[in-house]
């Protein structure tokens, strides 16, 4: 998938997580609903590190280029040492791992380890880096058209906006988890389901994601999930554009209007 429809699936997806988790008795508070829908939204565009020419790689300039770079060649590195009697030869790490459950579930709970150890400039951080992120994203037309200045000053000056909202008693900082000293603990869980949505996503391309990795399928390491091959479509293509993001806008209305209790 190109990435426009990886951030719209993450909101979407977070905005049904909220629908959810207002049904089982955590509805979560306004806040929390759309700060998590932008992490998500951003956390979707994360898997693309290995990818020098990907939405992220541009976002941040050099620093996420320089970033990209070396997660591609680490990724490589980890697929040769890794792969099975029939994983094929590669020459890039794209589409391996940090396109694996074992990442998002690394990156998203050292977010929330960051969050609870270092307070309030984590939190910042984590922030300002995902809704620079959903910008390129949900945003893309406005930020390819822009300069990056201010799509980095529009994410920081919101990340400072919103985290002054979450702070406030009972807006969420302590949503889910409420014990002394787990503020934001639930920080992670949006970056972890945004970068699966994206491995999902990726999953229903031509080529497959290997999710499951570093457990064996058959002779495969790194085996390449997804349906058969006659549903699959290329990324950046009319399935992708004039279906299913749509699909995705739609969903994520009907999860917001339930996770808000607005009908």
């Amino acid at each position: 998938m190109m990435g426009p429809a990886h951030s719209l699936s993450g909101a979407a997806a977070w905005l049904g997580v909220g629908a959810a988790a207002a049904g089982a008795g955590h509805a979560m508070p306004w806040p929390v609903l759309v700060v998590g829908a932008l992490i998500c939204a951003g956390a979707a565009l994360a898997p693309d590190l290995d990818h020098k020419s990907a939405t992220i790689s541009r976002a941040f300039g050099p620093v996420s280029k320089g970033v990209c770079e070396v997660v591609d060649k680490l990724s490589f590195a980890v697929y040769k040492a890794t792969r099975g009697p029939g994983d094929p030869r590669r020459t890039g790490g794209h589409r391996t791992l940090t396109h694996t459950w074992l990442w998002a579930v690394l990156i998203g709970g050292g977010c929330s380890l960051a969050a609870i150890f270092f307070g309030r400039w984590a939190v910042l951080g984590i922030l300002f880096v995902h809704l620079v992120l959903a910008v390129e994203g949900l945003l893309w037309r406005a930020a390819r058209v822009s300069s990056d200045v201010l799509v980095w000053l529009l994410g920081a000056t919101s990340a400072w906006i919103l985290a002054g909202v979450l702070d406030q008693p009972g807006q969420g900082s302590t949503w889910l988890f409420s014990e002394p000293g787990q503020e934001y603990l639930w920080l992670g869980l949006p970056i972890v389901l945004g970068a699966l949505i994206h491995d999902i996503g990726d999953a229903l391309t031509v080529s497959g994601c290997p999710i499951l990795w570093p457990l064996p399928i058959g002779r495969k390491r790194w085996y390449p999930l997804g349906p058969p091959k006659a549903m699959r479509f290329r990324a950046g293509s009319w399935v992708e554009i004039k279906v299913l993001m749509p699909v995705f806008m739609f969903l994520g209305a009907i999860g917001g209007i339930a996770a808000l209790n607005i009908v």
